[in-house]
């Protein structure tokens, strides 16, 4: 079997470690010309580690779990001046965790080198009973026995192969930011923070903020683990989301700078300690994100192609489901294809086993995900520990 996947996100890039443990030829074509070739974003919340122990190496595994952020012990809803609303306790535990994206994209891309192209920009595809053959911007063909679209929100392959799975603008807005942590910005954190996860919550707007204090640092783990594999050192930061409906963030710009003064006056009557701690952010990182999420649609025929990730059940970041339910699919769907090298099923029908299972729990955290609705005001006050934090 060859498995072409399009995207080296980290959803493709889990299934492609998932099929070489497998024994089973996979390459994955990326439109960008090199891994870092832009940003990736942030600190994450990782609950999916069972799907991600079962894709990698057993080293690459210990690897991600020896860079991820320190245990949350407390889950905690505060005001704007800092006034707790809502706190949990919770003990510490090893089954979800925080990691920097782009250290774990880095390592799911580990001894790939053989296995993703870079530059290679996907425009079209066709299928026939036996075969799947990948078209690209530059002309050339790949043929392959699946295609597999882990190319994101914007899919095109979702767009030409289920025109009826339509993604919608939620209206909100997500400003995303990065504090490093250090002698003068210590000190501003507080407390509830270092904890664990804290959604503080505003009058038209909400942040979420979450601390990444590495285990170990990415590049000293990589030494001492596994001697062949680079990765970026990063500093200790906070990662923090400012969310709300479009037009509590107006005339937004699109530089980094001016992303960044519109948070600041988001958050201008703020507590001080808040005020600063985005003042003195990376401001050449601040993002901008429009949060979407699709709308559900009943089950289709199966065929060659299939798809995982934001491709086919992308969602609001509130209860920090995205990536997780990625490498759910990746596991998920490296297994099924494994049975079908196995014989014990056809390609066709281990894609559609693999999509019976995904769509129900894909479609499900889309759901909730949206429940949970941008971090704003109103409403939220009541629900936002609950949902945000995923308890029920």
């Amino acid at each position: 079997m060859k498995v072409a996947v399009v995207g080296a996100g980290i959803g493709g890039l889990a299934l492609a470690q998932g099929l070489l443990r497998a024994g089973i030829d996979v390459t994955v074509y990326e439109r960008d010309t090199a891994l870092d070739s832009r940003g990736q974003g942030y600190r994450i919340h990782l609950h999916a580690l069972a799907a991600l122990e079962a894709c990698l190496p057993p080293d690459l595994y210990e690897l991600c779990v020896a860079t991820a952020g320190q245990p949350s012990t407390q889950l905690t809803v505060m005001s704007s001046g800092l006034r707790i609303l809502r706190s949990t306790e919770m003990a510490p535990n090893g089954l979800a965790t925080s990691v920097n994206r782009q250290t774990l994209r880095e390592i799911l891309a580990a001894r790939l080198e053989n296995v993703i192209e870079f530059g290679r920009t996907c425009v079209g595809f066709t299928q026939d009973p036996d075969t799947v053959r990948v078209q690209f911007a530059d002309g050339t063909e790949a043929s392959a026995d699946v295609l597999v679209a882990a190319d994101g929100v914007g899919s095109p392959i979702r767009r030409w192969y289920l025109p009826q799975l339509a993604v919608e603008e939620t209206g909100a807005l997500c400003i995303y930011g990065r504090t490093p942590l250090t002698d003068q910005t210590r000190p501003l954190v507080p407390a509830p923070i270092w904890k664990g996860f804290t959604a503080i919550v505003g009058g038209t707007a909400g942040m979420a903020t979450g601390v990444l204090d590495f285990r170990e640092a990415p590049g000293d783990a990589a030494r001492r683990i596994a001697p062949d594999v680079r990765l970026t050192d990063v500093p200790p930061y906070l990662m923090w989301a400012l969310t709300a409906q479009a037009d509590a963030f107006p005339g937004v710009p699109d530089t980094s700078v001016g992303l960044h003064a519109v948070a600041m006056h988001a958050i201008r009557r703020w507590h001080r300690d808040i005020r600063r701690l985005v003042e003195l952010a990376a401001v050449e990182e601040t993002a901008l994100i429009p949060i979407r999420s699709v709308v559900p649609i009943d089950p289709w025929p199966s065929t060659r192609v299939t798809l995982l990730g934001d491709a086919v059940h992308a969602m609001s970041p509130a209860r920090g489901s995205g990536a997780n339910t990625a490498l759910q699919d990746a596991a998920l769907l490296a297994s099924r294809l494994a049975d079908a090298v196995r014989g014990d099923q056809d390609v066709v029908a281990a894609i559609a086993a693999y999509e019976r299972e995904m769509v129900v729990y894909g479609f499900d955290a889309m759901r909730a995900s949206r429940e949970a609705g941008p971090a704003g005001g109103g409403p939220l006050r009541s629900s936002l520990f609950r949902r945000l934090a995923g308890i029920r």
